[in-house]
């Protein structure tokens, strides 16, 4: 019998397209999930304190975590595998949280349990996936290629908060809308499956032939620069928590409203992801001077006392975060040799992580007594932004430097 024919081979756009729709299911997935898990830890029996450090301790362990798993890939050149990996957990462990209310005390400690180790799903594919991306994107061009990602991306964003509490709505049954996130997950799998099997190894993976551990993980100095840059940018980039608790507690909307108003900020972060992303192809990393420049008026906007100028800061918060969250990927790509990216890719999500720990406790420490002087620490904070974005571009476009010009094509 003759061997079975090799599936044709899917072209880079299309094969970035995929990996869209797959970051689209699994947004489904863990997106539903955090929109609900103070929910129902609280119906476990939780308190306000334990929601907040079983939520906090999830976000640092899906950005600080990625320190590890970038290294991990680059050294074994596994990154296929630990996309799977990673992907697998977050199909399995949020539609798992279904049986928690049946477990009686143990629910909430299961509970616990499946929301960390779907946090460290994040953590181990993360890396892996964004080095994949950045290589399968090169013929297209990297800015388009990780802003249709995002745009895809936010969609699953947008619709998995809303189809779980549809569902949850529909029924009365919050653990049933959980189980119906299982649909979704296994949409993810099976896609990612077909991203493998069509798209050209030797196209879209980092490095064919696994580099030595000596050479792997050495970042240059525009790298860590141009992290810098961002996590000054990121320090004043306050999360929609406090964002969302100002706007209940000065009484300017319902508690109900607080999803309609993060899903409006999703929708315009997909947007913002894809105008800068095709903007950077074409005009290069220079369209990153327009982030610090945005996030120094989110503070003053979005914690204020009238709801029309929060509504602006929450689509300037939007905008921002759609940015970070896609086009400044292309640039790290751009700066980093690629035997090392899925390291890039870590070491970036934890300067983010520290940095957004950070912001998170500025912003809530002094937003309610003291927003005269986070407005004014925040926009210090950006030129230091501005500065650092300014010096990494004018290092990687000098003679001496390695990386390849900013927004160019490896």
């Amino acid at each position: 019998m003759s061997a079975p024919e090799r599936p044709a081979m899917w072209s880079p756009w299309r094969s970035v397209m995929a990996f869209g729709i797959v970051s689209l299911a699994a947004d489904m997935v863990y997106e539903g999930m955090r929109s609900m898990a103070g929910p129902l830890l609280g119906s476990l029996g939780a308190s306000a304190l334990t929601v907040g450090i079983v939520t906090g301790a999830g976000e640092a362990i899906a950005l600080g975590l990625r320190l590890v798993t970038g290294r991990m890939a680059d050294r074994s050149g596994n990154y296929w595998g630990l996309t799977f990996f990673g992907y697998a957990m977050t199909a399995i462990c949020v539609p798992l949280l279904a049986i928690t209310p049946f477990l009686g005390v143990a629910g909430l400690g299961v509970a616990t349990t499946l929301i960390l180790l779907e946090r460290t799903g994040k953590a181990v594919r993360s890396p892996s996936k964004s080095a994949l991306l950045a290589q399968v994107a090169k013929p297209v061009g990297r800015g388009r290629g990780f802003a249709v990602h995002k745009a895809l991306d936010q969609v699953g964003a947008f619709a998995g908060p809303l189809l779980i509490a549809a569902v949850a709505a529909a029924t009365g049954h919050l653990w049933l809308a959980f189980a119906v996130l299982a649909v979704p997950g296994v949409i993810s799998l099976v896609l990612l499956a077909q991203v493998r099997r069509r798209t050209s190894f030797a196209e879209s993976a980092v490095d064919v032939d696994v580099p030595e551990p000596a050479a792997v993980g050495r970042l240059p100095l525009t790298f860590h620069l141009f992290a810098s840059s961002c996590a000054a940018g990121t320090l004043g980039l306050m999360t929609f928590g406090v964002i969302s608790f100002h706007m209940v507690d000065a009484g300017l909307v319902h508690v109900a409203v607080v999803p309609v108003v993060y899903a409006m900020a999703m929708a315009i972060e997909a947007v913002a992801a894809l105008a800068t992303g095709f903007a950077y192809d074409r005009w290069h990393a220079k369209v990153l001077f327009v982030l610090p420049l945005l996030i120094a008026f989110i503070p003053a906007m979005a914690l204020a006392g009238n709801l029309g100028w929060v509504l602006a800061g929450v689509a300037a918060w939007g905008l921002a975060t759609g940015i970070q969250d896609s086009t400044v990927k292309a640039l790290v790509a751009d700066l980093v040799p690629s035997s090392s990216l899925a390291t890039a890719y870590g070491v970036f999500a934890a300067f983010q992580g520290g940095a957004a720990l950070l912001g998170g406790a500025l912003s809530g420490g002094l937003y309610r007594d003291h927003l005269a002087v986070l407005v004014a620490l925040v926009a210090v904070l950006q030129v230091v932004s501005l500065a650092l974005l300014v010096t990494t571009l004018r290092i990687a476009r000098g003679p001496a430097s390695a990386a390849p010009a900013p927004g160019g094509r490896q």
